[in-house]
């Protein structure tokens, strides 16, 4: 498991995975702000396979409403990326979540710390959740 990461492995297909994150992310009080849908994108724009695998940008609005308040810049690391992509052969999934303590520990503000362990502990909860 990277060191930059919440990671757990689901036994269930992609669709089932992805549903289930969703909720959970909304569980937590997450919104999904962007989406990215990377096989189809990698097909069209590179004319390669790849296995099924999205990129959720999930946002806490009171988290991140602190964060910008903090330092402005933060905006660079918003929103919190999210991964469900389809396991080596398929019969299971992954979801992955940012740690924002890491991400966070780049800058030298300590009023980031307490938000991005607050929001870590909602990552963790949504991904164990899924």
């Amino acid at each position: 498991m990277a060191n930059y990461s919440i990671r757990r492995h689901l036994s269930c297909d992609y669709d089932e995975a992805l549903a289930r994150t969703r909720l959970a992310l909304a569980d937590n009080g997450f919104g999904i702000l962007t989406e990215i849908d990377v096989k189809p994108t990698l097909k069209k724009k590179l004319d390669v396979d790849f296995r099924r695998y999205i990129i959720l940008g999930a946002c806490s609005p009171p988290h991140a409403n602190r964060a910008l308040n903090a330092e402005l810049e933060i905006g660079l690391f918003l929103p919190c990326n999210v991964i469900v992509y389809e396991d080596d052969d398929t019969t299971g999934s992954v979801v992955s979540a940012v740690d924002p303590m890491v991400a966070m520990s780049m800058i030298e503000n300590p009023e980031l710390e307490d938000v991005a362990r607050e929001v870590r502990q909602r990552l963790q909860a949504a991904v164990k959740a899924a």
